[in-house]
């Protein structure tokens, strides 16, 4: 997955009330998204598409043609997607509180810096519409905060 270069997240809608089943149910499940998981692994209500370029296709053409077969098995199967929490064509994407992407799986800040919110206010207001850039020393402190705060993270490997 890390060697992939453009990436898609998608959260399926009331995944989470479509887990309890009745057990001769099960079996009707687990083969819905099997013949797309080579290329889109899921966990329970989430289904990751990362993607690169092969066969003379860049990674975007790829990561379309994926996206299109997972979206037609989803139709087919009456699977519907939350929009709003779902992430296309993107860098990195989050997964189990960790950032993934090309060459790398680093912490999600947000989960694992203590007070994450409150350390980035200082630089959240230079990213408002009308803000005037001004890098402040409060800035610099909020900064180094936050990267104090990941380098105390757990240490991440990419999986072989």
């Amino acid at each position: 997955m890390t060697k992939s270069t453009i990436y898609s997240a998608l959260d399926l809608r009331d995944g989470f009330y479509q887990i309890l089943m009745r057990e001769h149910s099960k079996r009707c499940v687990t083969h819905l998204l099997r013949s797309v998981r080579v290329f889109a692994p899921s966990y329970f209500d989430d289904v990751f598409v990362p993607s690169r370029a092969e066969n003379g296709k860049t990674d975007v053409e790829v990561h379309k043609e994926h996206l299109r077969k997972l979206l037609g098995l989803m139709r087919k199967n009456k699977h519907y997607a939350n929009l709003k929490k779902c992430i296309f064509e993107a860098s990195e994407i989050p997964i189990l509180g960790c950032l993934v992407g090309k060459n790398c799986v680093r912490p999600d800040p947000e989960k694992y810096v203590e007070n994450y919110a409150g350390k980035i206010r200082q630089l959240s207001q230079l990213l408002k519409k009308e803000a005037e850039w001004k890098w402040t020393a409060e800035c610099q402190q909020a900064f180094d905060a936050v990267k104090q705060g990941l380098t105390e993270a757990p240490i991440l490997a990419v999986a072989d």
